[in-house]
Formats: structure tokens, sequence, C-alpha cells
């Protein structure tokens, strides 16, 4: 055979590394070979460096586009301030807040230690870092995102920019331009210069625009005068004016002294304060704020608490707001209005003499009034005069509510189906000892024994009866067998901020120790008088500027408890407003269910009421006007001590009448738990004290005495009641 018939037997040698393959394999697939891995590797790998380049091209054009077409622009309407109107929920005005308080000065007038106290606050690398700092933006964005809260990334440049060239609003855009005009200042102008600018526009609350409008309001005097202690106080307030301001919001106060120690405490590590200045430094607490005449009397106040709701509910921010030009319909009536304030009026204010009493001169009130079917506040009195009692009493923090805390109490019990410590369910009926000082029961915490009113011993009583009476030992053993922390949960639940100071989970919670403010504890009743179901209160109705709508939160309401815990909470708080304590307020001619209470050393007191229709809660507070210290009230007004069922009973009684005249009455259509349906007419008598005790059987044995010896005479027995008038029935004692 030729050699090239292809036909030989003569094995083919084989090349080194390969083998002849095995017929019975299948064929790998193209893909699958050995070999190919690394190929679609860095084909990939030069895709995303492809990509990336792409991404870096585009963004380093759009910087350059952003550079090029954004230019500085003039001062903005806001750095120049204008006011903002206000108006009742009718659309008639209610206030214009006053004139623009703002006064530039040069940065060499400004005291070294204050400008570093600044730096120390905002931005203590200002002088060595650029005019934007992109990694503390997106660090601040992504805390944002990611639920950490509102964070600021900005320089001081960015917040000069900021405040003097754009505005406040927290938009994409607005960022945008403040990051390419930030850049292009930090070009044109000096460190020294954008300082300037920045204390001259800084907001730091009381309608003051820079730092020397702000050393007049604070301080009373001008920046130059400003040491060191005065100017961390100051820089403290950049962060959140209005809060950190002490006078307006003492329960804050904590807060304001922690940010005052981290500016001091900057200043210290950054070289600029010595060890021993610090060591030396005490808070400097600012003079009361006199505000514009334009908000005399309950304007400041109003405008006050509605500033206050829009920016906690972040509807505007505070600096944009301070900046005006909006336009705020608010919940407000002014027929309610008038009628809450003339009731303290006539109740109270009419009545004050500090010369025949001093404690008068101590004397506070603060009401508010909610409609339970809405939320909306529709009146609040915060005090005399906003340009003489600066703080607003209707939603301060620093006053303990006492036993008008204790219905959520027995809300928990009935919402928990709750039961004492022999097993029994809690019910209007369930008896208590009400025994003065008894130590409560299956706590395990520090002993707690606490003494009810004047040291009264009740005995065994029912729950429905110990409200009438507000009986502390009954209540605190209460708070232990529903649980003090479930007690709490309710409380948050129908409207108690979960922030209010002292709110704790112990027996004491069933006193009240916690100083929610008037309106919170509003809040809280408008829920029980809705059948339990709460909704946030609110106090505006609409926003506009530029004749642009803003949106406001939504009024969305829940079933805080059940109907049944909050409709029997109110059954025995009828009975409370018809045979207990809280009497005075039948005087608004309508079925109403209401509590009162006392603050520890009495220097509070409060009526908390509501009907079907409207629920307000009054409060009179001790405070001395000069030091600013809460004091008791005894002999306010007259009294020797001034109980929630006196005064404020009555102011909250005048107030729901003539508020509601024009209405027919309404009766509370209620919705019981099992057990419930009739509730006790007649409260016990307390027993007293021993010293009492001792008093009356003195008394009794008297009378004995003397009915023997006119029975001898014949002046008792048959027909003796003729001639002689009988002692006065004292009621059955239990």
């Amino acid at each position: 055979m030729s050699p090239s018939s292809g036909t030989s037997d003569t094995p083919r040698p084989s090349r080194s590394g390969w083998d002849p393959r095995d017929p019975t394999l299948t064929t790998p697939r193209p893909d699958k070979r050995p070999g190919r891995r690394p190929h679609r590797v860095r084909r990939a790998l030069r895709t995303l460096f492809g990509l990336l380049l792409l991404g870096t091209l585009l963004l380093a054009g759009a910087f350059a586009a952003g550079y090029l077409l954004v230019e500085i622009p003039p001062a903005n309407a806001a750095a120049l301030a204008q006011s903002n109107v206000y108006l009742y929920r009718d659309g008639s005005p209610l206030a214009r807040d006053g004139e623009v308080n703002r006064e530039n000065v040069r940065l060499d007038q400004v005291p070294l230690t204050v400008r570093r106290a600044v730096l120390a606050a905002e931005d203590r690398d200002f002088h060595a870092s650029r005019a934007v700092d992109p990694k503390a933006m997106v660090r601040a964005a992504w805390n944002t995102v990611t639920g950490k809260g509102r964070q600021s990334g900005s320089t001081i440049t960015q917040q000069y920019v900021k405040n003097y060239y754009l505005g406040q609003e927290q938009t994409l855009t607005r960022k945008a331009k403040e990051f390419f005009i930030a850049i292009k200042l930090g070009r044109e102008k000096s460190k020294d210069e954008i300082f300037e600018g920045y204390l001259n526009t800084s907001y730091f609350g009381r309608n003051a625009y820079g730092v020397q409008a702000a050393a007049r309001a604070y301080y009373g005097k001008d920046v130059e005068l400003l040491d060191t202690a005065e100017g961390a106080y100051l820089a403290s307030l950049l962060k959140a004016p209005s809060a950190y301001d002490v006078t307006t919001h003492p329960e804050n106060r904590a807060k304001a002294v922690a940010r005052w120690n981290y500016v001091l405490d900057g200043m210290v590590t950054e070289g600029w304060l010595g060890r021993a200045d610090r060591a030396a430094a005490r808070f400097p607490a600012p003079q009361t704020a006199r505000p514009a005449t334009a908000l005399s009397g309950q304007r400041g106040y109003l405008v006050q608490a509605v500033e206050e709701y829009l920016t906690d509910h972040g509807i505007v921010d505070e600096k944009t707001l301070a900046g005006g030009g909006f336009r705020i319909t608010t919940t407000l009536e002014p027929a309610k209005q008038d009628a809450l304030v003339q009731a303290v009026e006539d109740q109270v204010i009419s009545r004050l003499d500090p010369a025949r009493a001093p404690a008068d001169r101590n004397v506070r009130v603060g009401a508010a009034a909610v409609e339970p079917a809405t939320g909306r506040v529709l009146a609040l009195y915060g005090g005399i005069d906003y340009t003489q009692q600066y703080v607003n009493n209707a939603t301060r923090r620093d006053y303990q509510v006492g036993s008008t805390f204790k219905p959520f109490v027995f809300t928990a019990a009935v919402q928990s189906g709750a039961q004492t410590q022999q097993g029994l369910p809690i019910t209007p009926y369930t008896l208590y000892d009400g025994t003065n000082r008894r130590p409560v029961e299956g706590w395990n915490g520090t002993p707690y024994d606490p003494a009810n009113e004047d040291d009264a011993s009740y005995g065994e009583i029912a729950v429905g009866a110990a409200t009438d009476l507000s009986v502390n030992a009954v209540y605190a053993q209460m708070a232990v067998d529903v649980g003090p922390a479930d007690v709490r949960r309710t409380a948050i639940a129908l409207g108690v901020p979960h922030s209010t100071p002292d709110l704790t989970a112990s027996p004491s919670i069933a006193l009240g120790p916690a100083t929610a403010s008037v309106l919170d504890m509003t809040a809280a009743y408008a829920t029980l008088a809705a059948h339990g179901r709460h909704g946030t209160y609110t106090l505006v109705s609409s926003v506009t500027k530029g004749g642009q709508e803003i949106a406001l939160p939504g009024g969305t309401a829940r079933q805080a408890v059940s109907r049944e815990a909050a409709d029997t909470t109110t059954a025995i708080l009828r009975s409370v407003v018809e045979t207990g304590t809280g009497t005075a307020a039948q005087t608004a001619g309508r079925p109403a269910a209401g509590k009162t209470g006392t603050a520890e050393d009495d220097k509070a007191a409060w009526f908390a009421g509501y009907t079907p229709e409207l629920a307000t809660v009054v409060a009179l507070m001790g405070q001395d006007p000069e030091s600013g210290r809460q004091e008791p009230l005894y002999g306010a007004l007259g009294l020797p001590r001034v109980s929630g069922g006196g005064p404020p009973a009555a102011i909250w009684g005048q107030f729901t009448r003539n508020a509601l005249a024009g209405t027919a009455p309404k009766d509370f259509d209620l919705r019981l738990m099992p057990g419930a349906e009739k509730m006790p007419e007649v409260p016990p008598v307390p027993d007293g004290t021993e010293e009492e005790k001792e008093e009356k059987a003195a008394e009794e044995k008297a009378a004995e005495a003397a009915e023997e010896e006119a029975y001898v005479t014949g002046e008792a027995g048959p027909g003796a009641a003729s001639r002689s008038p009988q002692p006065p029935h004292a009621g059955p004692r239990q």
C-alpha cells in the first residue's frame, strides 16, 4: 500500500502531551473547555473598568457643568427675613410675628473665645478644611436614610451659603446648588470673610439673627462683652435654638447644659481653652426673653405653640420658619379662645391680690381644649401675658400631673384584664385596702407605702369610690397588680409622650410624678372621650408660602385602647364629677367626666375633664417670678390650700359651659366592661387620722351624754324633735 493511502497499520507516534480522545466521551462545549474561564474574567473586568471610566467621565462632566452653570446668587429673601402671618381656623387674624432682630458686626468685634466656641460646636477644622466635605455629606445622607436621624454634613461655608444665598429646604436641588456655590465662594472669599458672614446670618432663636442680636437677646450686652461661658452657650443654640433656650423650655435644661459642656470640652481638645479655665466655667443662665409687643397677651403663647408644632412634626425647619413668609391657618377657634381667657380671668386672675396674699404673685395658669372627634386644638391659655411671662404654661413639661394620671392606671387594668393579688378581676366594684401608708404587695423593688391625702385611711373601699376620693394606697397597689410597665405603655398609647420626664415604670407612677404638659394631658383625656381612639393632636390646618401649599402629616386615628377600657374609665370619672372631688365642674351644666390632681408639696393643682364634645385640662402652678423656682400654692387666692377641685375645676366648668353654649347637652354613649353597669352613687367617708378618730369619738361621747341629760330634763324623747334640731347625718362609714 502506498504511503499516501492513509491505511497503514503502523501506529502513529503520539505527540508529547497529547492523548487520543476516548470516543465514548462527550465533546465538551467551547465555554466549558479548560482555559476559557480566565478569558471570561478578563472580559468582565474590562466591562467593569469601562463602566467605571464612563461613570467617572459623567461625574466629571456633571461637576464641570454644575460649576460653570451655578452662579453665586444675590442674598435670598430669608436673609432679609419676612414676617409670618397666623390665622384662626375661620381665617380671621391671630398674629403677625414681629420685626426681625438683626445687626451685623465685624469679625474682630467678636471675642476670640466666642469665635472658637462656635467652631468647637459646628466645624473644628474650618480653617484647615475645604469649603465642602463630601465624606461628611455622604455620611449624613446615609445616617438619614438608615434612620439614625437627620444629620448635617455641611461645613460652615455650606451653612453660610444656605443661610445667606439659598434657604433651609431639604431638597436635592438645593443641596446641589449649595455644593457648587460653596466651592466657588471658597475660592473667591477668605475664611475670615466667610466666617464673619456665617456669624451674622445664623439664627440663634428669640428672633435673633446673628451673634450680636443673640448677645443682646440672651445676655443684654454687646457681643464684645461676652465671656467664654456665654459664648459657648450661644454656640450651643446653633444646633437647636428654641429647644436649648432654657427659659422657654426649662425641661430641656439638662440637654442644653450637656451641649454647652460639649462645646467647652471641644475647645479644650483643640487647645483653645485651658483645663483650669474649663474647670472654673459655670453655666451662664440667660436672661428672661423679652418678646415683641406685637405678641402680647395670649398671641405670643399661641404663636409659640404653633411654631413648636410645625418644627417638632418636621413640617417646616426652624430656621426656614424663622426666615418668614409663611401664612399659617391654625385650628384655634376665636370664640372658644376668648371663652377660655375669660374663664381664667374670672376664676383666678381677677382674684389675685399679692398685697393680701403673697403667694398670689406665684400663681400661673395653663389650659388647653381639644376636640376629641378630630384631635384639633381649639383653645390654649399660656399665661398672664407673653411679654410678662415668657414660658408657655400650656406646653411646658416640668410640673407633676398628680392624680390626673390615675385614670390611666384603671384603663390599663381593664385593657389588660388585670387581677388583684387575690386573683380577682379589677372592676369599678373591686375592693382594695385604702389604709394610709399601706405597703404595696407583689413588688420586688424598693418597698413603697404611699400616704393618702391628709393621711386619711379608708379601710376596704371599692375602686370607683377610691377614684372619687383619689386614694393613693389603692392606686399604687393597682399599678403593681396591672404592672407598672403596662401602665406606662397605656399612658403613652393614650397620648402622653414617651419622652415625658419621670414617666417611670414603678408603683409611684400611679400618683403622677410624671411632668407631662397641660396639652399632653388634654390629648390623653381626649382619647378617653373618643372611646379609646387616639389621633395625634393638631394645631395647624394649612400652611402656605408664596401661594404654595405645604404638606401636613396625616391625622389618621387608631384604637389606642379598647372601647370598653376607655368607656369604663369614663364611667368612674363621671362619678368624680357627680359625687367626688370634682363637683365644682358641675357648673358646666352638662354630663361630664373628670379627675382632680395635686403635685407634690402642692406646687400645682389640676383638673382634667371632658364632655363627649370637648376635652379640657386646667392647671394652676406655683412659680417664683424672680428665681423661676417652683413654689407651693398654700395661701394663694385666699385659700389655705389650692386643690384641683377648686379654681381649676371652676375654670373648667365656666369655660365648658360657655364654649358649648348654644348646643344641646349630649350624654355619653358608653360600652362598659362586664360587671360595671351600675356605679356607686355615694362615696364612703374616710376614717381619718388617729387624732381625727379620737376627736370624733370624744364628740360622739359628749353628744350621747348631752342626749341623756336632755332626755332626763324632758328636752328629748317622744315629741322632742319638734322642739330641738337633730345633729346632721354623717353618712355611712366604710
